[in-house]
């Protein structure tokens, strides 16, 4: 081959693999725009560009002074109409040094909120970044923090959930880690922190939960108080829900169990450790009387509201006890005074402990609201707030007992509910009024005897109301089903509670508030009312939206307007019927139900007019020392266990009919300046508070008993209204026959009575 075919040849393999080189030209592009090299290049590019922001925003931010929450505000609290109620936020707090804690207790709250504080540089990176992303992404706090970015937010900074904050906060927590001992950042954490009771400190807190200075602490108590601060008033053991109750338990023991792990203390040790019960809070003289309970029930108020609006239970407690909030209160001065006086005439005023040791026990607890807002009027949380901190309006260790029974009624109504004998549940209905007469139906074993174990026989609905008949509602409760009971009476307000027989009595826990929200709500046919304290709040840097305290139907008008027409049977014939008799006759409309619990430990009365409900609560509380009474179970009483309230007042037994409607009357009496012509505009055809269509002629022999419901007027005499069983022509109530009525009234129906049932129930009377 001569030398230019060997140069043509050359020239045809070039061109061949210039064409191959051709065919990558995409990937080799990709490849020299990707290179390893290029992506390190970026990645550490990056890093150091992040390195040199940071670097800038070291050297920009400085360690600022102590911040405005260390100098507090005080909180105004107002009458609806202005008026001065309170001023609070005087600061407790005493800064003390490490030479006087416990280095065990200190440890405690390392164990409880850092377990590598002594080792870290001050700052957790990887729960701050998660803290700015869900920052940003408008998820308010749920980062991690160290106890020196703790101290930090506290001491320097604001609680305020932003970008910028959060990362003033990262910057300045390592400088202060930088300058400061890790000795003095715990101490300062520890001294800056709140705890609840109006206790900033370590020292506060102490003498508030212990009633020590802080260098006598122990470790049990160190562990309570370290625990308390993820939840200071939801985990105040005084007053703590049995939730709550168990959750700060979980977190004490899980700072022992910590402390173990870091070596602080010995597995003998940590299993000799029993929980530190705090004593109960001891609160600032100027709450006194009233003052206190309206105080406590708008701060708690508040909180809920902050919370609901994002802040953690922490937060909201730490910024209302900052101060700067002016809060009017729904509160009418002139009611709040009515009810005052009423309770001190009807009940304080009858009550002498040195002749009676079981007067010492008598504790009075009232919640007043207009149905048409919402709003609380007037509150009465007990005798004084400084001798009994404990609020009696809202406190809900006690039973309602029958005042819980209309919710039954209501639930049967709602739901269209039928009898064993499947007839319609009105206030005409025939019940079985036997004393201890079994429960058919209901899953269960259940025969409560009635009060004073009387037979009544065959009785209407609404004769079973107005004399409280507790086996009509054990029955009805089981006709209807509990499990639906129950539904209406969360959709009404009341709190959860087991769906068994036994609640048919009110066997479950309920405040006055709680009742007088389901009475209101009765009250406003079917809307819902949540009752509320709160008419304004007013602060310079936060906005505070209240919601409407009236809400949507949770039952039908129909409903409710029948639940009033039968409760003014009670009102006018029943076992509330002192609330309309003597200088009350004819001064308002009226409704309502006596309750009274098991072992006569409360007794209530919830009633209402077209303008006002109220709910009054008469409780027997052992003071302190117990008082030399006996509990129901026959033990020695201790403070503030439940006792009988038999013989109170002079009282052989004190019914709901008793003190607690006598309250009521006075008072609404005095609130409605003497009467009202107001009427209840009904929606029903049933009950007492309709009148019977007129009859031409007295019924047949064929005709139902004689124990129709009566109506509103008011009884001839001071005595019950007779609700005797049916005598001539009356057919056997076992056989569940339905009457053929007169035209002139609603059907009636005949419920019948379990064939064989062990008398098992334990009553809540009237």
């Amino acid at each position: 081959m001569g030398r230019a075919e060997a140069r043509r040849a050359r020239q045809r393999g070039g061109g061949t693999r210039r064409a191959a080189r051709g065919s990558s030209t995409t990937r080799s592009g990709i490849r020299r725009f990707f290179t390893w090299k290029k992506v390190l290049g970026t990645f550490f590019g990056l890093i150091l560009l992040g390195m040199a922001g940071f670097l800038g925003l070291y050297l920009y931010v400085d360690v600022p002074p102590a911040n405005a929450a260390a100098q507090l505000q005080s909180n105004v609290y107002k009458y609806k109409n202005g008026d001065l109620l309170a001023r609070t936020g005087d600061v407790n707090r005493e800064i003390i040094g490490k030479d006087r804690l416990d280095e065990k207790v200190r440890d405690t709250f390392v164990a409880a909120e850092n377990k590598s504080f002594y080792n870290d540089p001050g700052v957790d990176f990887k729960g701050t970044a998660r803290g700015l992303l869900n920052t940003m992404r408008g998820q308010g706090k749920q980062g991690g923090s160290t106890i020196t970015q703790q101290y930090v937010k506290n001491y320097y900074l604001t609680q305020e959930q932003t970008v910028t904050r959060k990362l003033k906060e990262l910057v300045i927590s390592i400088k202060v880690d930088r300058k400061m001992s890790k000795d003095d950042i715990l101490m300062g954490y520890i001294n800056t922190s709140y705890y609840g009771r109006n206790a900033y400190g370590i020292q506060a807190a102490a003498q508030a939960y212990y009633g020590v200075d802080a260098d006598r602490l122990n470790v049990q108590q160190g562990a309570y108080l370290a625990a308390l601060l993820q939840a200071p008033n939801q985990y105040d053991y005084s007053q703590a829900t049995p939730t709550s109750k168990k959750l700060v338990e979980e977190r004490w023991n899980y700072v022992l169990d910590n402390m173990v792990e870091m070596d602080k203390l010995s597995q003998s040790e940590r299993s000799a450790m029993k929980f530190a019960k705090p004593h109960d809070p001891k609160p600032a003289a100027g709450l006194k009387g009233q003052t206190g309970y309206l105080v406590d029930a708008a701060n708690a108020e508040l909180e809920r509201q902050l919370v609901a609006q994002g802040m953690t239970p922490k937060e909201a407690a730490a910024k209302r006890e900052a101060g700067g909030f002016t809060i009017t209160l729904n509160i009418d001065k002139g009611k709040q005074k009515d009810l005052e006086k009423a309770v001190k005439k009807q009940l304080t005023d009858k009550l002498d402990p040195k002749e009676r040791k079981v007067d010492a026990a008598v504790q009075a607890g009232a919640v007043s609201v207009d149905p048409k807002t919402g709003g609380i009027v007037a509150l009465y949380g007990g005798e004084d707030y400084v001798k009994h901190y404990r609020s009696n309006a809202t406190r809900d260790d006690y039973q309602p007992g029958s005042t819980f029974k209309p919710v039954i009624l209501a639930s049967a109504l709602e739901n269209g509910s039928k009898t064993q004998g499947k007839k319609p549940i009105t206030a005409n209905t025939i019940y079985d009024g036997t004393s201890g007469r079994p429960v058919k139906g209901g899953g269960g074993s259940y025969a409560p005897p009635n009060e004073g174990k009387k037979d009544y026989g065959d009785i209407t609905v609404q004769e079973g109301m107005d004399n409280s008949v507790n086996s009509v509602f054990a029955q009805m409760g089981a006709d209807v089903g509990m499990d639906k009971v129950k539904e209406t009476a969360s959709d009404l307000g009341m709190t959860d509670f087991a769906p068994h027989l036994a609640m048919t009595l009110g066997s479950m826990g309920a405040s006055p508030l709680e009742m007088s929200g389901v009475y209101a709500t009765f009250d406003n046919h079917g809307k819902k009312v949540t009752p509320s304290i709160l008419k304004e709040v007013e602060h310079k840097d936060v906005s505070v939206d209240l919601p409407d305290p009236i809400g949507d139907e949770v039952i039908s008008r129909g409903t409710a307007d029948s639940v009033t027409s039968v409760l003014q049977g009670v009102a006018s014939d029943g076992t509330g019927r002192v609330i309309t008799q003597g200088k009350y006759a004819g001064a308002y409309e009226a409704a309502g139900k006596t309750g009274t619990s098991d072992s006569n430990v409360s007794a209530l009365f919830a009633g209402y007019t077209p303008e006002l409900v109220t709910v009054v609560g008469v409780y027997g509380e052992a003071p302190e020392g117990g008082g030399g009474l006996k509990t129901p179970a026959g033990k020695k009483a201790t403070n503030g266990s439940h006792v009988s309230l038999m013989g109170a007042g002079g009282s052989e037994k004190v019914h709901g009919s008793g003190f607690p409607s006598q309250i009521w009357a006075e008072y609404t009496y005095g609130a409605l300046n003497g009467g009202s012509d107001a009427k209840f505009d009904l929606d029903t055809d049933m009950g007492a508070g309709v009148a019977p269509p007129p009859t031409s002629a007295p019924p047949s022999s064929s005709a139902p008993p004689t124990s129709a419901p009566p109506t509103s007027a008011p009884p001839s005499s001071s005595a019950p209204p007779t609700s005797a069983p049916p005598t001539t022509g009356a057919p056997d109530p076992t056989d569940d026959p339905t009457f053929d009525p007169p035209t002139t009234q609603p059907p009636i129906t005949i419920d019948p009575p379990e064939e064989d049932s062990s008398n098992n129930g334990r009553p809540n009377r009237d």
